[in-house]
């Protein structure tokens, strides 16, 4: 039977007062579509499986997820062949945001909570009405303020990572972060895999690394900020954060996902901490590597971490070491720097396996707002980590200058990367083809 309450047209409903999810959904070719959206519907707001005398029709018209579009792939209209066994939807349902409030666990509950469980069924996308997003603050700093902060008004950033990933102390640590920042690196991260450990507590890495800082722009002139790591349980994560700050730290980092990605609100919303944030993409393709489950990239690490707070985001990029779609990267990097309500924009950082000779690539999907992130190109180069950071920012000056790189003709830093790992064409993954044989 028909709903009026729970199926509507979308003009029948406010989208400025709620928030539109989209699902991927596929069921067995016998199954009624409509009870099924009804269903997922009355699970993730005022129902259950079964009628309740407290589920009035004022409470359902309040409450419930309201069915805006229901899409098959492919769209039949007549007949459906006989040899069918599933079938493809597109579901589209509107939850009003007043049944979360202004947090991003309520919202993700809500959208992709319980029904997460009920089978192929992967959330698409969010829409997120003004009334929603106004009630975050997004990045401190964002694309424009770090570039402010930086004074690097025009060109992509560098961001190295410190290699090796973990085992090194606290001096030997800053002595890789020194290398990459008179190489040209603006900023140096730890890797995800360290925070403390017996032989590394990120406070002494915070000291450590801000005297190389220092070092390094008296040596060259060139700012590059320190990205230490301070994930740790919920409870600890904001004092981390004062206590990096008070050993004087000029960037902070986070693995978002296994901490919880209102982590980066936590951080966002604290007037006292006024430096850059990172979030790192670790376990995110736990969450988006199914076709069938799950949550798509472009949320997972592009629109709910903006939303959060963070500053720049590392995700895959599709050129390196893990397998990823290009067209996947286009879409976080626009979920990233598109325009979204009043939110600041954050810098797109594609990571894993990133070398000089994959910069025309990154700079004729992205433009110039994009952050180069690179730890093998760095301190694997043939010449040394500081040639390593010179031959990328070579590559970057090269691509603004002529739109292309060669070996003849260029530094002796970019002639030894590009002569070892090539110039890497669209659909090329040099890396992962090492990474796999």
């Amino acid at each position: 039977m028909y709903d009026p309450i729970a199926f509507t047209l979308p003009e029948g409903v406010d989208l400025a007062t709620h928030i539109a999810a989209t699902y991927l959904y596929q069921t067995s070719a016998s199954a009624d579509i409509h009870k099924l959206a009804a269903a997922l519907s009355e699970e993730q707001s005022s129902g259950t499986w079964v009628s309740l005398e407290g589920e009035t029709p004022e409470v359902r018209e309040r409450h419930v997820g309201k069915i805006i579009g229901i899409w098959e792939i492919p769209d039949h209209e007549v007949s459906v062949p006989g040899d069918l066994r599933t079938r493809d939807w597109i579901l589209q349902i509107a939850y009003p945001v007043h049944n979360i409030g202004p947090q991003i666990p309520l919202m993700l509950t809500t959208v992709n909570g319980n029904i997460a469980s009920a089978g192929r069924l992967k959330l698409l996308d969010l829409h997120f009405p003004r009334s929603y997003t106004e009630q975050f603050k997004g990045p401190k700093f964002g694309i424009e303020g770090m570039r402010e902060l930086l004074g690097v008004p025009d060109r992509p950033l560098l961001v190295a990572m410190i290699k090796p990933s973990i085992g090194l102390t606290p001096q030997q640590s800053a002595e890789a972060f020194y290398q990459a920042a008179v190489g040209g690196a603006d900023g140096v991260k730890d890797d995800e895999l360290v925070v403390s450990h017996p032989w590394s507590h990120f406070l002494d890495r915070v000291r450590e690394h801000g005297a190389a800082a220092t070092a390094a722009y008296e040596e060259t002139g060139h700012r590059t900020l320190y990205f230490v790591n301070i994930t740790d349980r919920p409870d600890r994560l904001v004092d981390n954060a004062h206590r990096a700050l008070e050993a004087g730290a000029s960037a902070l980092m986070v693995n978002y996902l296994v901490v919880g990605i209102s982590a980066l609100s936590m951080l966002a919303d604290d007037p006292d901490i006024n430096v850059p944030v990172l979030a790192h993409l670790d376990f995110s393709g736990a969450i988006y590597g199914s076709p069938w489950s799950g949550v798509s990239s472009h949320l997972v690490l592009g629109k709910l971490p903006r939303l959060a707070g963070a500053d720049l985001v590392v995700y895959p990029s599709p050129y390196g070491k893990f397998p990823f779609l290009p067209a996947k990267h286009l879409r976080i990097a626009q979920a990233l720097t598109g325009r979204f309500h009043d939110i600041r924009r954050s810098w797109p950082m594609p990571g894993g396996g990133v070398q000089p000779g994959m910069l025309p690539l990154l700079f004729g999907d992205m433009g110039r707002d994009f952050i180069v992130g690179a730890g093998g190109a760095v301190h694997g180069h043939p010449l040394g980590p500081a040639a390593g950071a010179k031959a990328l920012r070579q590559a970057i000056d090269a691509v603004m200058a002529n739109g292309a790189i060669r070996i003849e003709g260029s530094p002796p830093e970019l002639a030894a990367a590009l002569a070892i790992w090539g110039i890497s064409e669209a659909g090329v993954k040099g890396a992962y083809d090492l990474m796999t044989g």
